[in-house]
C-alpha cells in the first residue's frame, strides 16, 4: 500500500521536473497507478497459486485454518490492492492539479530552453503606465525623407524586466491607419541591457526612426495627412506619418507613455561565456546588439573586467568573440558609432566592428555596398567560425536579410560540399541562428 501510494504522489514530480505539460501530468499518473495495480494483482496471483494446504495457509499467514478464510485472505488482499490504486490515482490526480495550479500562478514567466524569463507582464487591454526621461535625435539630416532616428529612454520604475535581445510594445494615442483609437501596440526591440542605461533596473531605451512616407519621394502607399497642411511636405499629394513612431519620436521629458511586454525569445544572448556571436544589422535593427554589447563591455556588474585588480576580483566574465556589422544608407546614419568605436579601443581581443554604408561604398563588383558585401569580405575567417559548435549568428533588420547570409557564404559552403540550406537548419537545430526581420 504505502509502495503504490509513493508511486502514486512521486509520478506527476518527476514528469513535472522533466518538463511535461502539467496536463499531461495527471493522465500519466493514472496509467502508471493501473499499471502498477495489475502488477501487484499479477505478484498476488503468483504468491496465491496453487493454493497451499490448510497447514500451509497456517504456516505462512497465522491464520485460522480452513477453505473459508483462505477465501477471505485472497479477497481482501485485492481489495487493498485496489483501495491502494485508488488511493495513487487520486494522490497523483491532487498533485497534477497542484502542480498546474502553482503553473497558472506564474503569470509574466515563460519557460525558454529550462529558464524562466519575463514575459507579458503588460497586456494591450492592461498597459504599464511608463514615463519618458529622454528623447534624443541620433542621426543626422540625409538626403531621405525618413532620415529620424532617436534614442528614447522611458522609466518603469523596476515593474518590466525584460532581458537583452527581448521586445517591448508602445501604445499611441492614435488614431492610427484603420482608425482605431487608442492605436494598435506595436512593438520595437529594447535597446538597452536589462539594468538599462543607468544601470538601475529601472529604464529601458529604445532606438525608433520616424516612419515619414512623402509621394515623388520614394515609397507612398497610404497618407494620414490632409493633402496641403503638412508643415514640412505642403505640396505632396501624398504624406503618411507613422503613428506610433511619431508619437515616440515626439515625447518629451515627463510625457507618459503605455508599455506592453516584454516579450521575444528568438534574439536571447547564448549562455555560453565562450560563444562567438557574429550580428548582423541594418538601421534600427541595431537595437537588440546595443543590449547584447552593453551588457558584454559596458555594464559595470556584467563586463569583462578593465584592470588588473578587477580581473583578480570577478574574472573573465566573457571569453568569446563579437562581431558587428550595421549597414546604413548614409554616413549619417550611422547608429551608436561611439560607442562601438570605444568597445573596440577596450575589448580588441573580443569585439570587432565593420559598417556598409551604401550611397558611398562600393563592393567588390563595383555596385553598392550593402552589409553582407561587408560581411563577405572577411569569409575566410567567418565561415571557419561558423562551422563550430559555439558560433552563433543574428541578424535583425529589414526583411530578406537572410538571403544576403546566403550570398556571403554559399559558396564557401560549395566548396567543401556543403548544402548551404542544409547547412542552415542544422544550426537551427542547434538553436544558433536567430533572424528577426521586419
Amino acid at each position: 500500500l504505502k509502495l503504490v501510494v509513493r508511486i502514486g504522489l512521486a509520478v506527476p514530480c518527476v514528469l513535472k521536473l522533466a518538463g511535461m505539460p502539467s496536463h499531461r501530468v495527471s493522465s500519466c499518473a493514472l496509467v502508471v497507478a493501473a499499471a502498477t495495480l495489475l502488477f501487484a494483482q499479477q505478484a498476488f496471483v503468483a504468491i496465491r497459486s496453487p493454493a497451499p494446504s490448510v497447514g500451509q495457509q497456517t504456516q505462512l499467514r497465522g491464520v485460522s485454518t480452513g477453505p473459508s478464510s483462505s477465501a477471505s485472505w485472497g479477497t481482501s488482499s485485492s481489495g487493498a490492492v485496489a483501495f491502494a490504486a485508488a488511493v495513487a490515482a487520486a494522490a497523483g490526480l491532487r498533485a497534477a492539479v497542484q502542480c498546474r495550479a502553482a503553473a497558472a500562478k506564474k503569470k509574466g514567466v515563460r519557460v525558454v530552453e529550462g529558464k524562466e524569463i519575463p514575459w507579458n507582464l503588460f497586456s494591450p487591454k492592461a498597459p504599464y503606465k511608463g514615463s519618458c526621461i529622454s528623447n534624443e535625435t541620433i542621426t543626422k539630416k540625409s538626403p531621405l525623407v525618413n532620415w529620424e532616428t532617436s534614442h528614447v529612454i522611458l522609466r518603469h520604475d523596476k515593474n518590466v524586466p525584460y532581458l537583452e535581445g527581448q521586445s517591448i510594445g508602445v501604445i499611441a494615442p492614435g488614431p492610427d491607419k484603420k482608425g482605431e483609437v487608442p492605436a494598435k501596440v506595436r512593438l520595437y526591440s529594447i535597446a538597452s541591457s536589462s539594468p538599462g542605461d543607468d544601470e538601475t533596473y529601472e529604464t529601458v531605451s529604445l532606438c525608433v526612426k520616424r516612419v515619414l512616407e512623402v509621394e515623388g519621394q520614394g515609397w507612398c502607399e497610404y497618407s494620414n495627412v490632409e493633402p496641403g497642411t503638412d508643415p514640412e511636405f505642403p505640396d505632396a499629394g501624398k504624406v503618411y506619418r507613422g503613428v506610433c513612431s511619431s508619437h515616440i519620436c515626439d515625447l518629451k521629458a515627463g510625457d507618459d507613455v503605455l508599455i506592453t511586454g516584454p516579450t521575444g525569445a528568438e534574439m536571447l544572448l547564448p549562455e555560453d561565456p565562450e560563444a562567438n556571436i557574429i550580428m548582423l544589422a541594418t538601421g534600427t535593427g541595431i537595437a537588440p546588439f546595443r543590449s547584447f554589447l552593453r551588457k558584454l563591455f559596458h555594464d559595470k556588474a556584467t563586463r569583462i573586467p578593465r584592470n588588473p585588480m578587477a580581473k583578480m576580483i570577478g574574472g573573465n566574465k566573457y571569453m568569446g568573440l563579437s562581431w558587428l556589422f550595421l549597414g546604413v544608407p548614409y554616413e549619417e546614419s550611422l547608429l551608436y558609432d561611439e560607442e562601438w568605436v570605444e568597445m573596440k579601443e577596450l575589448y580588441p581581443d573580443n569585439f570587432r566592428y565593420d559598417y556598409a554604408i551604401s550611397d558611398s561604398q562600393t563592393n567588390a563588383q563595383g555596385g553598392k555596398m550593402w552589409v553582407q558585401h561587408r560581411v563577405m569580405e572577411y569569409a575566410d575567417e567567418i565561415w571557419p567560425m561558423l562551422k563550430t559548435g559555439n558560433t552563433h549568428v543574428y541578424m535583425c533588420g529589414l526583411k530578406g536579410m537572410e538571403s544576403g547570409l546566403q550570398e556571403a557564404f554559399e559558396a564557401k559552403a560549395a566548396e567543401e560540399g556543403i548544402v548551404w540550406a542544409e547547412f542552415v537548419k542544422k544550426m537551427k537545430k542547434d538553436k544558433r541562428y536567430h533572424v528577426e526581420v521586419y
